[in-house]
């Protein structure tokens, strides 16, 4: 008898960078320059727009479909979802000027921004799992969205600046926690402190 031959087994290392940090960043620059607009710096013009389809938008579903192979759950969730929010934005204002639909209702626009709001507070649960930096993120958005659906119900514009305030903040939390990421695998060490969470 001869004695079989032992199967191969074959070891698959999967050394797919960590997209985290374009998410982030994609993410947190077109939220710093849309809310500059909402604090009343500037008007809505074709900066915002181009930054919410290919940074804010298209940057980041390829962010969450990279989180996909690398098997991460939330972050596929999260990248690809915020992804299309920009675009969706994006889409709720140049559609009609196009000429494709009737303008969004201000009804419409509470129940938009109040539908992301939820979603974004139910994200925030899953953060708890993850890191400080990203409970601030998605804590801020959720007060951000929520903030912006006071100010279209109310229709104060004081409660429209504040938000964008505090969205610069978010977005600037967001910046921070991506170029944190980078860094830190950078340099082996943490150089910007993200809070990691201690798991049981």
């Amino acid at each position: 008898m001869t004695e079989s031959t032992p199967p191969i087994v074959a070891v698959v290392t999967n050394e797919t960078a960590n997209p985290a940090p374009l998410g982030l960043c994609a993410f947190g620059m077109t939220t710093v320059l849309l809310n500059i607009h909402n604090a009343g710096f500037f008007e809505m013009n074709s900066m915002i727009l181009a930054m919410g389809i290919f940074y804010g938008g298209l940057a980041q579903v390829i962010a969450g479909i990279i989180e996909a192979k690398k098997n991460n759950t939330f972050g596929l969730t999260a990248f690809t979802s915020y992804g299309f929010f920009w675009l969706s934005l994006v889409g709720l204002l140049v559609m009609p000027k196009l000429g494709w639909a009737a303008p969004a209702s201000e009804a419409a626009m509470i129940a938009y921004l109040s539908i992301w709001g939820v979603f974004t507070f139910l994200l925030f649960f899953g953060t708890l799992r993850l890191n400080r930096a990203l409970q601030f993120v998605f804590g801020s958005l959720t007060i951000l969205f929520f903030l912006l659906v006071a100010g279209d119900v109310t229709g104060n514009a004081s409660i429209k600046h504040f938000a964008g305030y505090e969205g610069i903040i978010c977005g600037a939390s967001a910046i921070y926690t991506g170029i944190a990421n980078v860094l830190n695998e950078m340099y082996g060490r943490v150089v910007l402190p993200i809070g990691p969470v201690k798991t049981a």
